[in-house]
C-alpha cells in the first residue's frame, strides 16, 4: 500500500483555497443546524450554490470533458466532508444521472442532465420494498403498459431524499411470470405525478427517509430507462457502486471503500474522545487507554480495507467501536451535539448511527454472503428450512 503524500501544484493549491473559501461561506452554522433538525442530509440553498458555481457538473464530467482533474476530485471530496456539506441527495443524484446518460431517451436525457448540473433536478433511489428486504430483484411494484404510458402500483421503502427530489429511479416488475432478474424494468418517474404519495420516516440517528406509495401512477414511455424486462442491466451499475463492489482507482486518489464519508464521523469521534480523556486524566487508567487504543487501531484497519471488504469492515467497526467510545467518554456522551453542557465529541451520534450503516444499500449479512459467493467461491447460501427427520 502506498502511503506517499501527493504534492499539490500551485494550481491545485489555488483550487483548494478557493473551494475552502466558497464552502466556508455557504455552509453556515444555520445550514448545519438545519441538517441536524431535519435529518434531510440536504440543503437546497447550498445545493443550488454548488450548481451555480459549476462544481456539480465538474464532478460528473471526466477530466477530458472539462471535469475535475484526479487531484482536484480528491480535494473536492475531502473538503466537502470537512465542511460538513449536506450530501446524501447529491450522492444518489449523480449515481442515477450516469444511468440516465447511458440509458435515457434523447427526449429526457439532456433536460435531466441540465437540471442535475445546475442543482434544480435531484433524484432518489426507488429500490427497497416494505417486505422485500435487501434483494431488490424480488420487486413487487407493478408497471403495466397502457398504450404509450405505463401504470404503476406499489410502494417503496427507504426512498431517502424523495421529498427534496424531482425524480425517483424506480425499479418495477413488468412480467410477474418471468424469472426475477428478467422481469424488471427501470423508470425515471417524476415525483410530482398524480398518485405519488411521500411519507416521512425518522430513523434512530435522526435522519429522515421515506416510504413512497404509487397508486395508478401514469408515466409516459419516454421515462423508461433501457429495455422492457431489461432493467437488471440498467440497475446493476448503480447497485455495484452503492455496494462498493467496484475496482480501486489505479492512482490511489479515490476512497479505498465506500462509507468513508460516514467513517469520517467515527474518526472525529475517536479523536475527540481521546482529547476529552486526555484533558481529564482518565487516560492514565490502563483500561481506558487500552479500550481507546483498541478502538483507534480497529478504525485504522477498517479504513485500509478495499472495495466491498471495506464496506463491511467500516460498518462493523462503527458498530463495535461506538459503544466503547461512548462508555470511555462517560455520562457527558449521552448529550447530543449542540446540547447545553455536552462535549460535542460525536460519540453519541455515531452510537445511534452505527446500526444504520450496517443496512445501507443492503445488510452486512448480505454483503458477507456476496463476498463468500463471488470472491471466495463458496456457492449460494441455503435459506430453506431443514428437512424433517424421518423416524
Amino acid at each position: 500500500m502506498d502511503f506517499s503524500v501527493v504534492d499539490l501544484s500551485d494550481e491545485d493549491k489555488a483550487f483548494q483555497t478557493e473551494l475552502r473559501g466558497f464552502l466556508a461561506e455557504v455552509v453556515t452554522e444555520d445550514v448545519i443546524r438545519h441538517d441536524r433538525e431535519t435529518g434531510d442530509n440536504f440543503h437546497e440553498g447550498v445545493h443550488l450554490a454548488l450548481g451555480a458555481a459549476g462544481y456539480l457538473e465538474k464532478e460528473f464530467r471526466s477530466e477530458a470533458d472539462g471535469g475535475f482533474t484526479r487531484v482536484q476530485s480528491r480535494i473536492w471530496a475531502l473538503e466537502r466532508r470537512r465542511a460538513e456539506v449536506p450530501w446524501v441527495t447529491w450522492g444518489t443524484t449523480i449515481m442515477i444521472a450516469r444511468s440516465v446518460a447511458k440509458f435515457g431517451s434523447d427526449e429526457i436525457r439532456d433536460d435531466v442532465l441540465r437540471g442535475v448540473f445546475d442543482g434544480t433536478v435531484r433524484m432518489a433511489l426507488g429500490y427497497t420494498e416494505p417486505e422485500g428486504g435487501s434483494d431488490v430483484a424480488t420487486c413487487k411494484t407493478r408497471a403495466v403498459r397502457d398504450g404509450d404510458q405505463w401504470v404503476i402500483n406499489g410502494s417503496k421503502m427507504f426512498t431517502t431524499g424523495a421529498h427534496n427530489c424531482t425524480y425517483v429511479f424506480l425499479i418495477t416488475n413488468t412480467d410477474p411470470q418471468a424469472p426475477k432478474h428478467k422481469s424488471l424494468t427501470m423508470f425515471l418517474v417524476p415525483l410530482d405525478t398524480p398518485g405519488v404519495e411521500i411519507q416521512g420516516i425518522r430513523t434512530v440517528d435522526g435522519d429522515r427517509t421515506n416510504i413512497v406509495y404509487y397508486s395508478d401512477v401514469r408515466v409516459d414511455d419516454k421515462y423508461r430507462l433501457g429495455e422492457v424486462n431489461g432493467g437488471w442491466s440498467v440497475v446493476r451499475e448503480p447497485l455495484d457502486a452503492e455496494h462498493g463492489a467496484v475496482a480501486a482507482a489505479d492512482d490511489g486518489l479515490a476512497d479505498v471503500a465506500i462509507m468513508a464519508h460516514q467513517a469520517g464521523f467515527m474518526v472525529e469521534a475517536a479523536d475527540n474522545v481521546a482529547a476529552l480523556v486526555g484533558e481529564s486524566g482518565a487516560v492514565d487508567d490502563g483500561s481506558v487507554a487500552y479500550r481507546l487504543g483498541r478502538s483507534i487501531a480497529r478504525i485504522e484497519a477498517s479504513l485500509s480495507a478495499p472495495s466491498i471488504f471495506g464496506r463491511v469492515a467500516l460498518a462493523q467497526t462503527m458498530r463495535d467501536v461506538a459503544p466503547d467510545l461512548m462508555d470511555v467518554a462517560g455520562p457527558v456522551a449521552a448529550l447530543p451535539l449542540g446540547a447545553e453542557g455536552g462535549a460535542d465529541d460525536r460519540s453519541e451520534y455515531i452510537y445511534r448511527f452505527a446500526p444504520l450503516v450496517g443496512i445501507y444499500g443492503g445488510t452486512l449479512e448480505v454483503f458477507r454472503n456476496m463476498i463468500a459467493q463471488h470472491v471466495l467461491g463458496l456457492g449460494k447460501p441455503n435459506y430453506s428450512p431443514p428437512k424433517a427427520k424421518v423416524s
